[in-house]
């Protein structure tokens, strides 16, 4: 969901910094390439349980790939897509660079 949001609150930024017209465009690629990072990004993910890595480990990426088979076209507001987006963007880059609470070593991209 970081990414998608992430993704698209920087387009936004990018169409009002060059002073584009159209509006943000959900699309299935940008929903595939989520579900890609989501499925690339699971095994370093600190499950709290066995339920829960079966529970969402498979699931949530086929949801978000489904999801953008289904929302493919559908437009978003550029404030929206800005509003939602940069904090994801800062949000996503917080996660990505701190230490897990319950793990030793950096989380997510970049450990080591």
């Amino acid at each position: 969901m970081l990414f998608t949001l992430s993704v698209l609150g920087l387009t936004a930024l990018g169409g009002l910094l060059l002073g584009a017209s159209w509006p943000v465009t959900l699309s299935s690629g940008l929903l595939g390439a989520a579900a890609a990072v989501t499925v690339a990004l699971g095994p370093s993910v600190t499950w709290w349980s066995t339920a829960q890595r079966a529970a969402l480990a498979l699931p949530y990426p086929v949801a978000v790939f489904g999801a953008g088979l289904a929302l493919h076209g559908v437009a978003v507001p550029s404030g929206l897509a800005m509003s939602l987006g940069i904090p994801a963007a800062v949000a996503l880059v917080a996660a990505a660079t701190t230490e897990s609470p319950r793990a030793s070593g950096p989380r997510g991209l970049g450990g080591g």
